[in-house]
């Protein structure tokens, strides 16, 4: 069993080839991953951090699965000066169009230590912006930039940062290595 953590640059899709693109965009298949592992989940476009890799369907089942209820935990820049308060409705959970969502756990964090985003996210002076740390277990599309959204604070940078047990600790941008 090949089981691997890629912290996956913003502008990467989730996958090894974009045939249905009339214009080339980047994929897995530019960082020299191993062959016959396939991601367990996905990670948007426009997100960044982890996503594992395996060639193994049942722990590829379990992390993707609602119903194995995984931990993914974000770090989520967003638009606004949010207080405790204004993340409740996060932590007790939201309605969004596709029904309620599991109350999630959130955060407000420091700016964290991350690499260098390109492009980077645009600065406004008049607006502030601040980073929660929020952690889902069930994975919708789009579900953690939607919950903040309805909160009242889009997001600007998404970096998914564990999924279970596994984290980004001293995993540079664009880089793998196998569990």
């Amino acid at each position: 069993m090949t089981t691997i953590l890629f912290n996956k640059p913003f502008g990467v899709l989730s996958q090894f080839t974009d045939a249905k693109s009339p214009t080339e965009r980047p994929t897995l298949s530019g960082f020299d991953l191993p062959k016959g592992v396939y991601a367990a989940g996905r990670l948007d476009r426009d997100s960044e951090g982890l996503l594992v890799l395996t060639d193994n369907g049942k722990l590829q089942a379990r992390l993707s699965s609602p119903k194995f209820k995984t931990p993914k935990t974000y770090l989520v820049q967003v638009e606004g000066a949010p207080q405790e308060d204004d993340i409740a409705p996060l932590r007790q959970g939201l309605t969004l169009k596709d029904g309620p969502t599991l109350p999630a756990k959130a955060r407000l964090i420091d700016p964290p230590d991350l690499w260098h985003r390109d492009p980077p996210v645009r600065f406004r002076k008049s607006v502030p912006d601040t980073w929660i740390e929020v952690t889902i277990t069930e994975g919708r599309n789009r579900q953690v930039r939607r919950m903040c959204a309805a909160a009242g604070f889009p997001c600007l940078r998404l970096v998914r940062w564990s999924v279970g047990a596994w984290t980004l600790d001293g995993l540079g941008q664009g880089k793998w290595r196998a569990v």
